[in-house]
Formats: C-alpha cells, structure tokens, sequence
C-alpha cells in the first residue's frame, strides 16, 4: 500500500506543532489509516485499543529527526555566520524561537529560512518513511 506524502507530512506538522508527546499521531501499515491525539483534548475519536501492535508506528516529531534547534543552527552557520554568537545566546534562554524569527526578519532572510526548513522536513521525512518500509506517493 502506497501513502499519499502530503497525509504523512500533515500528521508530522501536527505531531510538530508543538512540544513533544503534547500532540501524536499513529500510523496503521496495514489499513493507512493516521489515528491522532492531542493531550489538550478535542479528539475526535478514540486511539486504538492496540495501539502498542507492530502495525502501528508513531509519526516522529521534529525534534526526533534533528529539526529543531540543530536545523536552527545548520541555516545561520550557512547564511548569517556572523550572527552565530547573538543565536546561541538566544538558545541559552526562554523564547529563543522567536528572538531568531525576529533576526531573520531583520536580516530579510525569512523566505530563506522557510524554504530551508521545509526542504530540510521533506529530505528527513521521506527518509524516515524509507526507513520504517511506508511506501509513499507524491
């Protein structure tokens, strides 16, 4: 069976959207099915029983495929090297994501990032899908 990537990539950005285990999403190899659960509440549906079976596989957050913090430094060493010092003080305290959205906009490198970032989650999530045997179309 064959996936569609945009279903995976939306169960990923959901899984992403915040903290880890804050949102998580549970692929069934055998039907395609994506169960979702979010600690916050407003599940629409209950997860499956059996959800500790090998059918199921748990849709990684980003953090899980090094796309956070270290995606955060891989761009800046590569287009703002010489902010590196001003990014690693932000990483040393609260709000650090968005100290560094607030440089890159002033830097005019935000399309930049996002491009960056987007191409980065497409290359680590095909390749987590490769690994755990998911076919995927498109």
């Amino acid at each position: 069976m064959k996936l569609e990537f945009n279903d995976i990539e939306f169960a990923f950005d959901f899984v992403s959207s915040d903290q880890m285990y804050s949102n998580q999403a549970y692929l069934n190899t055998e039907t395609g099915k994506i169960y979702w659960h979010s600690e916050y509440g407003d599940n629409e549906e209950e997860l499956p029983e059996d959800l500790d079976d090998d059918k199921y596989i748990e849709i990684p957050h980003k953090n899980e495929l090094d796309l956070g913090k270290k995606l955060v430094f891989d761009f800046v060493y590569q287009y703002l090297p010489n902010e590196i010092g001003k990014v690693e003080n932000f990483f040393r305290r609260k709000g650090a994501y968005g100290k560094f959205r607030n440089l890159i906009e002033r830097k005019d490198v935000l399309d930049k990032w996002y491009q960056y970032r987007d191409q980065a989650h497409d290359v680590a999530l095909r390749a987590w899908c490769k690994n755990n045997n998911i076919e995927i179309k498109g």
